[in-house]
């Protein structure tokens, strides 16, 4: 009973305190007035909802507009005030509505160091979620003042002032959290560069830090940030803070920003110059062998951003340091590993390191493409997904450089990749299909081996037709006519037309992407030379003879589309039924026009289509 007693006495004095108030807010008397709002401040520490509830119904809050003033020693109280009744949501607009804005941003040009922390904590907790708040300190020009206080006060570290700097940062916060527009008006205000340099000054006072790492994550998701962050020495910064960190919550604020940072190649390249790789790699090895759900999500996130520091060229390079780097080495001794995010990191590292044909060359004579068959073989049956999307990215790489092709090829590799034609995962399937064609190239008996492996074709004519997934669909194609195009084998041809691959092919030459049209009529002109008798039927039912006529008759088709559109037409004439096709479809004007095209190949390629038409008429 004793405390519902304390409460109803507080309650009639908070009613008596606030009638009391009305009268002395009018006529100023300091002494009385200060009882008044010490009155206040012990009601809302002990009951904050209910206080500021009957703060609102007594209508003082209008008052407070013209206590808000320089000279009164009661200031720093009535905007202490002010910050604890605008703790709870239902507060901030009736502030904004009371006028306490505007002279409260006028009080931040205040010498007094507690007018202003109080001022700072009022307009921070005003503008907390509320849109009303932000924008009415906005219109005051609020921010502007706090920035350049920031500015001056940075270098001083007594503990007030630090005290004082953690509220402006907080207040900078919510001030613009979540808000474009906002953040880039900081940004446009310079607020980086003094954010930094206070990370850099204040890094020992851990309120002050963990304000400063909260608004750079808020600030570094926004592109037009990068740049600034780009300036000021961040990286250096925050690196160090990460390598000084030992709790698990500190390092997650720090990854927080590094993440959204690290997407800018040239930070990427200050944070390796900085040493992050080597901290990233240390909290590898602690939490490598760990259960606990905080050190597996750390180790994830610190393989993650390795990954993500290898996208860009120059920190790549940095880190391959020709094949002998520490680094590069390390990270090849995750894919063996018996973790999953680990060799999931480490084939995806792999596929980063092999963007440029030296990295590709080098890697291949180092023994990795057998580390990477080792791993698919692990997941081959219910494996994961991701790491065969990753060790699939990796091989495919790997096979771009032509001196490659051959070595991955008696590897084994094709082989490997083959195993997972079975699977119904779209980011497999694409991967699978990338890597195949990128063995053929030019490598004709690859080419010739896989084109005869019927269930293979059979799975390539399927997945020609999955509207859903554009790339397994596109790549699909791309390799049904790869096959073509680098085996030039009957054996190849007839297992495609068997498999009810030609009208597939025939789709292709009408994509929108001329490098998937052209490779689709050069296919169709090697069926047509080698084959025609076996594709002639499904040629005919397929269409391709309306086909090429489209293609010739409209202006944008490029050069090279009409060009092999023209050879197709004059292989397609050696039977007979697509003959009498080209016949009925009057081929000789849209051909004759092409005759005086401003592509030299093109017009010759008209003249002698032309008079084979006419020769054959």
């Amino acid at each position: 009973m004793a405390s519902s007693i304390t409460l109803d006495i507080l309650s009639d004095n908070l009613s008596d305190t606030l009638k009391k108030l009305k009268i002395t807010a009018v006529d100023r008397t300091e002494d009385s007035l200060e009882g008044c709002l010490d009155c206040l401040l012990q009601a809302l520490a002990q009951n904050n909802m209910e206080t500021s509830e009957k703060i609102q119904g007594s209508g003082i809050l209008q008052l407070f507009a013209n206590l808000l003033t320089p000279q009164s020693s009661c200031t720093a109280k009535v905007a202490n005030i002010i910050a604890e009744v605008a703790k709870n949501e239902f507060m901030r607009i009736p502030c904004v509505d009371a006028g306490l804005i505007s002279p409260l941003v006028q009080l931040l040009n205040s010498k007094d160091q507690e007018v202003l922390l109080q001022t700072g904590r009022a307009l921070g907790n005003i503008c907390y979620d509320s849109h009303e708040g932000r924008s009415a300190v906005d219109q005051a020009g609020g921010a502007q003042i706090v920035i350049d206080h920031l500015r001056s006060l940075c270098s001083v570290t007594d503990p007030a002032n630090a005290k004082l700097l953690t509220v402006f940062c907080g207040m900078l916060m919510n001030y613009s959290n979540e808000n474009d527009s906002l953040q880039a008006q900081l940004i446009n205000m310079g607020v980086i560069p003094t954010l930094v340099k206070l990370l850099g000054i204040h890094c020992e006072n851990a309120a002050l830090t963990e304000m400063c790492l909260v608004a750079f994550g808020n600030l570094a998701e926004l592109e037009s940030s990068k740049e600034q962050f780009a300036s000021t020495n961040i990286a250096e910064e925050l690196v160090k803070l990460f390598k000084k960190q030992i709790e698990h919550d500190k390092r997650e604020m720090i990854f927080e920003v590094l993440a959204p940072l690290a997407e800018n190649d040239a930070i990427k390249l200050q944070l390796v110059e900085a040493g992050l790789v080597e901290g990233l790699l240390d909290i590898v090895q602690q939490k490598v062998d760990s259960d606990k759900e905080d050190d597996i999500a750390e180790l994830k996130t610190a393989s993650d951003l390795m990954v993500l520091l290898l996208l860009g060229d120059e920190s790549m390079q940095r880190l391959f340091e020709g094949g002998k780097g520490n680094v590069f080495h390390k990270v090849l001794s995750w894919v063996p590993s018996n973790n999953h995010q680990l060799q999931l990191a480490g084939a995806l590292a792999i596929a980063n390191f092999a963007r440029n044909d030296g990295n590709c060359i080098h890697m291949v004579d180092s023994g990795i493409v057998e580390k990477l068959m080792d791993l698919l073989d692990r997941h081959v049956e219910d494996g994961n997904v991701t790491v065969q999307h990753a060790a699939l990215s990796a091989l495919r790489n790997l096979a771009i450089p032509v001196v490659n092709k051959a070595k991955m090829l008696s590897a084994g590799v094709t082989e490997a990749v083959l195993k997972f034609l079975k699977s119904e995962m779209p980011p497999v399937q694409f991967k699978l299909l990338g890597t195949l064609r990128m063995l053929i190239d030019a490598q004709a008996e690859a080419a010739e081996q896989l084109g005869r492996n019927v269930k293979l074709v059979e799975r390539l004519v399927e997945w020609c037709e999955a509207k859903d997934h554009a790339g397994v669909m596109g790549e699909s194609n791309r390799l049904l006519s790869a096959l073509i195009r680098h085996s030039k084998s009957k054996d190849v041809i007839k297992t495609i037309v068997q498999s009810g691959g030609i009208k597939h092919l025939v789709t292709m030459a009408t994509s929108e992407h001329v490098i998937m049209q052209n490779e689709a009529l050069v296919a169709l002109a090697l069926i047509a030379a080698l084959e025609l008798g076996t594709a002639e039927k499904d040629i005919e039912s397929a269409k391709l003879i309306q086909i090429l006529h489209k293609l010739l008759a409209d202006e944008r088709s490029a050069p090279e589309i009409k060009y092999n559109s023209m050879v197709l037409i004059c292989a397609l004439m050696g039977s007979e039924s697509l003959h009498k096709e080209v016949q009925d479809l009057a081929f000789l004007d849209v051909v004759s026009k092409l005759r005086s095209h401003e592509n030299k190949s093109v017009a010759q390629q008209a003249s002698l289509t032309e008079r084979r038409l006419i020769v054959e008429s």
